[in-house]
């Protein structure tokens, strides 16, 4: 029996980190994205990990959606403003029995795409670690974290492989929704201009994470949703170890400092190159679904609303009370 071939559609650091370690071992995989960095991915592709992992891979590439055509998985891995478009050259070039999965952030994609797609296998998935490019051709994990597939059709089976530990779950709209709250954090790391390991053992920024994460939880209770937070303490718990002093919080909370020192988030990166953020489908579904409950969210409210500025005018100084009135 044939390999089922994956086809990575929108390839960028997660997508090719992804594609890479599933090429790496063996799958049979096409990488689909933008010229410059499949122009990139043509010479190889080196992936690499916080822990020294390391693997060398040379998957397919192209620029051409109707390598769609080909598709027994399509991984979707654009970010949440280009899931219309990448949906219409599903539609358009991937045949129908083609199983599509969201490897994307936020807890509308799955949705948007299943529209898109009617009649179509769309699942839906949660990546639960970060992806920088350190340079051509190099994409980095440099957090800890695994990918959680909803059951069915063997994803699980397909995409376990060396370097990539991944989990099915019948529940994974609570996992997204438990993602979206740790999401929260890329805004903050965008606005402060550390890295996420400085910024976790900075208790001022962590203040600002522990009003976020409380505001969200209190908000999703409010609205009958069950979140499932990807992480080793349960999701209530997480603001109170976050205000925690420092030296508490080192010896209470070690499995958040297994970052690598220099990464941070991908918002970080999305600001400085001028591209479309996802706040409004992070900060900003939390806000939404708040007003439609009548509950006030004002930190969140507030860093949504910095970055939405950042997005314009650049960051601004800000120090962690500054997000706080």
């Amino acid at each position: 029996m044939a390999e089922p071939r994956i086809v990575v559609a929108g390839a960028g650091a997660v997508g090719c980190f992804v594609g890479g370690v599933l090429a790496a071992a063996g799958r049979d995989v096409v990488l689909l994205g933008r010229a410059r960095l499949m122009e990139e991915a043509r010479a190889g592709l080196w992936l690499s990990d916080f822990a020294g992992w390391e693997t060398r891979a040379a998957p397919e590439v192209s620029e051409a959606p109707d390598v769609l055509a080909g598709a027994d998985v399509v991984l979707v891995c654009v970010k949440s403003g280009a899931t219309e478009e990448m949906g219409r050259l599903i539609a358009e070039h991937a045949k129908e029995r083609a199983v599509v999965v969201s490897l994307q952030n936020g807890v509308r994609n799955v949705g948007h795409l299943r529209r898109l797609l009617p009649g179509r296998d769309v699942r839906g998935a949660m990546v639960g670690f970060n992806v920088v490019a350190r340079g051509p051709g190099w994409f980095h994990r440099s957090t800890s974290g695994e990918i959680m597939v909803e059951a069915g059709a063997g994803l699980a089976q397909l995409m376990r492989v060396p370097g990539l530990v991944v989990e099915e779950r019948a529940d994974i709209e609570a996992v997204q929704w438990g993602k979206l709250i740790l999401n929260l954090t890329n805004a903050v790391n965008a606005l402060s201009g550390l890295s996420l390991r400085e910024m976790l053992l900075d208790r001022g920024w962590r203040r600002v994470m522990a009003a976020q994460m409380a505001e969200a939880l209190r908000v999703l209770r409010a609205a009958g949703i069950v979140a499932k937070v990807p992480a080793k303490a349960p999701g209530w718990a997480i603001p109170p170890i976050l205000r925690m002093p420092t030296w508490a919080f080192r010896r209470i909370a070690a499995p958040m400092l297994t970052v690598d020192p220099r990464a941070r988030t991908s918002m970080v990166a999305d600001l400085e190159a001028g591209r479309r953020t996802e706040v409004d489908e992070f900060q900003g579904e939390i806000v939404r679904l708040g007003e439609r409950h009548g509950l006030a969210t004002p930190v969140t409210a507030r860093v949504l609303a910095e970055v939405q500025a950042a997005g314009r005018d650049g960051v601004r100084p800000l120090r962690p009370d500054d997000l706080f009135q």
